[in-house]
């Protein structure tokens, strides 16, 4: 490493958080891993983490998502959530990785191809959310027939995506009945994979009976998704309307609290390069938006904007304590600090004096969005039980 700019990505929490989740909702046979955009930034190399904790499936977006996984690990099923081009399709039977089939004209292309071995496919369902997947029921059953009559076809899935929770709103059970319309000639029970559900889905109701599979995302990476009820008198007044609300539309229940003991995985450092003394008035940063109030230290970090990082994430701890930002650029934000801080000193910008749930309320992202704005630029240094490997993606 020559910039000590880096993310550290604890494994340990990662395999805690698979089976913590497994001991709560132990009622799935198939815990299928989202690992999409490199395992939502943490690094395709933490797989084997989540694997050592129960996820026996792993889902991608893409096919270079699931080749680059092929590279950490070689014998757990992949599926592709997005169709891929068929030409490719010799590279996911050679490497053991599962398709995505979502409209009649891609099953015909996919039937009419002369496959050397068994390829195994998943059938997306659209129930709603309009983006991916067989809309119309005369469509599927037509190509579930085309799936029986050809032996090099295996049919290992089925699923959909809910758009919402379903906690204030009708359309999760909207989308549950789609599915449900959609697949009412098909015998579910002989299809070995049913999947519906997501992190948010699964913490807020009950399994669906007919689904043996749940897709987890942020979930895994340490986020319980866990509501706590507002006990003030607005909040007991809005629980009144929303429990009205349900009765009058049928809503199934959900639940808000759930007791998941989960642990974020992702840290994020890096290190005082510079120490300059300011004096009162003097401007610091593009465009002179900064001017100092008091004589004071600047220290200057080698992480910017570039990496994901500006100045609305406020703070950061140097020394256990917390330190304003007050510019930022491309590469570099500038924090000001006093006599203590020295050059070579340790920054967290995220961790463990800066809880991930704090930034996000102060950037106004979610967790996702976090995750996924730090830069691959910034290298993952993978903390497991016997080792610490630097990784750059």
């Amino acid at each position: 490493m020559y910039r000590k700019t880096y993310a550290e990505i604890n494994h340990q929490n990662l395999t805690h958080n698979i089976k913590e989740i497994k001991q709560h909702y132990p009622d799935y046979k198939y815990y299928i891993g989202v690992v999409k955009n490199n395992a939502y930034h943490h690094g395709i190399k933490c797989v084997n983490a989540l694997k050592k904790g129960g996820i026996n499936y792993f889902a991608v977006s893409s096919l270079e998502e699931a080749l680059d996984l092929r590279k950490y690990n070689l014998d757990t099923p992949v599926l592709i959530l997005e169709p891929i081009d068929l030409e490719s399709i010799y590279d996911c039977i050679n490497n053991n990785i599962t398709i995505t089939v979502e409209s009649l004209d891609y099953m015909k292309s996919l039937n009419e191809m002369k496959l050397p071995y068994e390829t195994k496919i998943h059938l997306k369902l659209d129930t709603g959310m309009n983006r991916l997947g067989f809309k119309n029921r005369e469509e599927l059953e037509k190509a579930t027939e085309m799936i029986k009559e050809n032996n090099k076809i295996f049919l290992e899935g089925i699923y959909s995506h809910f758009a919402t929770s379903g906690v204030n709103d009708t359309f999760w059970d909207s989308q549950l009945k789609t599915f449900q319309d959609l697949t009412k000639n098909i015998d579910l029970k002989s299809i070995p994979i049913v999947h519906l559900g997501r992190s948010l889905t699964l913490v807020n109701h009950d399994r669906i009976p007919f689904c043996n599979g749940i897709r987890l995302g942020i979930i895994m990476y340490g986020f319980a998704q866990s509501r706590k009820p507002d006990i003030s008198l607005k909040g007991k007044l809005r629980a009144l309307k929303l429990n009205h609300f349900k009765k009058r539309n049928n809503i199934s229940k959900t639940n808000l609290e759930n007791q998941l003991n989960l642990k974020t995985a992702f840290t994020l450092y890096s290190e005082v390069v510079s120490i300059r003394q300011v004096t009162k008035d003097e401007i610091v940063g593009y465009n002179a938006l900064y001017k100092v109030k008091n004589d004071a230290f600047i220290a200057t970090v080698p992480i910017g904007y570039a990496d994901g990082i500006e100045k609305n994430f406020l703070h950061v701890v140097i020394n256990q304590q917390k330190y304003p930002i007050i510019a930022d650029s491309m590469d570099m934000i500038m924090v000001l600090v006093d006599n203590k801080i020295q050059k070579g000193m340790l920054v967290e910008i995220f961790g463990k004096d800066i809880a991930i749930s704090e930034v996000t309320r102060k950037i106004g992202k979610n967790a996702y969005h976090l995750f996924n704005q730090i830069q691959n630029r910034v290298p993952r240094i993978h903390m497991t039980e016997d080792e610490k490997e630097e990784t750059y993606y």
